[in-house]
Order: structure tokens, then sequence, then C-alpha cells
């Protein structure tokens, strides 16, 4: 199997509906919990939709590759050829077309609730999205071979996304830009052999 051909094989819409909805939820508690003050809710909009987009991305983590791993998909692709950190970059980008984009639109949509501006926001969660799904691949893979990974993913996440929260909600474009190549450089190398370990 073909790099372009795993891509293509996790390409699933479905799976942004359950992120997606969460996200929606989130804004939609903040902004009762922020009741009429609208001062508070655009101070605190761009920071509301950030952590809303960190704990959507969350929610996939864990079993990121469970499914390939239990059915020896992961085996079947390291026999064809295919290194663990391809495979690792491979899936970072079919769960940012899958996860990720359908959740900058939805935050685009959200921030309006939060009289957040989508303008604002729009550059910012491109690149960070696509930094958090470096995150949480690296997280899916370290926990490809356990059952009750959940946690264990979001305890190793959290701390790494807190400067991709903290570039985003500042604007830092620069900043932000530079966390992400790291990220995508540096994620697919630490995913790769916690792949091999799982197979």
């Amino acid at each position: 199997m073909t790099g372009l051909a795993l891509f293509r094989r996790h390409i699933r819409p479905g799976d942004a509906f359950l992120p997606v909805a969460f996200f929606l939820l989130v804004l939609i508690v903040a902004t009762f919990a922020g009741g009429p003050d609208r001062d508070l809710l655009e101070r605190t909009g761009p920071a509301t939709v950030w952590t809303g987009t960190l704990l959507a991305f969350l929610l996939p983590v864990a079993t990121l590759f469970r499914a390939d791993v239990d059915s020896g998909v992961l085996d079947q692709l390291r026999i064809s050829g295919l290194a663990c950190e391809t495979i690792a970059l491979v899936r970072i980008a079919a769960l940012w077309v899958s996860v990720g984009i359908p959740l900058v639109f939805a935050s685009l949509a959200g921030a309006v609730l939060l009289y957040a501006d989508p303008a604002a926001l729009l550059l910012p969660l491109l690149l960070g999205t696509i930094a958090l799904a470096a995150l949480g691949v690296t997280g899916g893979a370290l926990v490809a071979g356990a059952r009750q990974g959940e946690a264990v993913a979001t305890l190793v996440l959290l701390p790494l996304a807190v400067p991709v929260l903290i570039f985003g909600v500042a604007g830092e474009l620069r900043l932000l830009g530079a966390a992400t190549l790291f990220l995508l450089f540096t994620c697919p190398l630490a995913a790769g052999p916690a792949l091999r370990l799982t197979s």
C-alpha cells in the first residue's frame, strides 16, 4: 500500500462528527456561562475557541491506530515497505483533513456566539490544527497497543499543546508557524518507534 492509498483510506468524513459536536457544545456552554456580558465573551472568546479545539482533538486520539493494530494492517504496511515515520506523517495529514479542517470551519461559525472575530481566527486555527494533528498522531502511536490509553494520551498531549494554545490565542503567527513546523518534523520521528513497538 502506498502513502497516497493510506491517506485515502483514512479520509473518513464521519470521523469529524463527534469532535465537531463536542466542540460546539463547549462553545454553547461557555456562552451560557458568560451570560449577557458581551465584553467578557469578547475577551475570553479566542481562548475558549482554542481550548474547545484542543479538547475536541483529544477524542479520537486513543483509537487512531487501534483498528490497524488489531487487524494486522500496521504489520502489512511495514511489510510493504512503508516506514513507520511515513505512516505517522500520512496519518497526520489524514487527521488534519478529516477532523482538523471541519473543526476550523466549526470554530469560525461558533466564534460568532462568543463575539470573536472569525477572520482573525482563520489562519491561526489552520496552523494550530496541523500542530494538534501532529501531537494527536504521536499520542495515538504511544497508546496504540493499550486498551485504556485515553488518560495516558491526554496526559501526554496537554502539556505539549500548551505552547500551541498560547501562540494561537495571542495571534503570534510566526511563533505558531515555527511550532507547527517543529512538530511536523519531530512528531513522526517520535511516533515511528512507538508504532514499531506495537507491531
